[in-house]
């Protein structure tokens, strides 16, 4: 399945000039911040540019196709985009749920004015903003999916420095998530400033 452009379309059509497509990576890992990444495409746009014909869902990449995609991603011209985290520490006091629409909002903010929002899976804004949540959106619309691929190098750079930190934990293989190795260190080590300590059940489970 291949990204495509009929959703944003349909909204320009309709006068929604500012459209985001809205992203997170990190809602399941044991340890690291939660991102979520905004993209605003220029209304009009006819095509996806050939530049960017590689721009799928980030699940569906490897991390140097990954790579190899941002730069041409973040400095179009055709588009702009914003990026906002949660850390660990927010994650534990408001909640996975509440820190990912945290972030959202300050995406929000950043990219203002919005018109309405195109949000993937279940995420969802508690804000008057017109919005529409798709499941798989990152698969079948062009600026989720892009925002897919921003969200999740930014993140995995993170986790490579927090690497670099922490290195017994070994960030820049698993970047947080509960692998067997991680959740082995977790049982070991113990927590890093950057751990989760809310998702505890999650890691003895592994």
């Amino acid at each position: 399945m291949e990204p495509d452009l009929r959703l944003e379309k349909r909204l320009w059509r309709q006068g929604y000039q500012r459209v985001v497509g809205i992203d997170e990576v990190g809602r399941g890992a044991l340890a690291g911040p939660v991102t979520v990444v905004g993209v605003l495409l220029q209304p009009g746009l006819e095509r996806i540019p050939q530049e960017l014909k590689g721009v799928r869902d980030s699940k569906k990449l490897s991390a140097r196709q990954r790579e190899a995609i941002y730069l041409p991603l973040t400095r179009a011209d055709y588009l702009s985009w914003a990026a906002a985290s949660s850390s660990a520490g927010v994650v534990d006091k408001a909640g996975i749920v509440k820190a990912i629409e945290q972030a959202i909002k300050q995406v929000v903010r950043k990219l203002s004015p919005v018109d309405f929002l195109i949000l993937d899976g279940q995420l969802s804004l508690s804000w008057p903003l017109e919005q529409y949540s798709l499941e798989k959106a990152d698969q079948k619309i062009f600026s989720v999916a892009a925002a897919s691929i921003i969200a999740k190098v930014r993140r995995d750079r993170w986790m490579v420095h927090y690497h670099s930190l922490y290195p017994r934990y070994n960030f820049q293989q698993h970047k947080g998530y509960g692998t067997r190795e991680h959740c082995q260190a977790l049982a070991t080590l113990g927590f890093s400033p950057v751990h989760r300590k809310t998702f505890r059940v999650s890691w003895q489970k592994g």
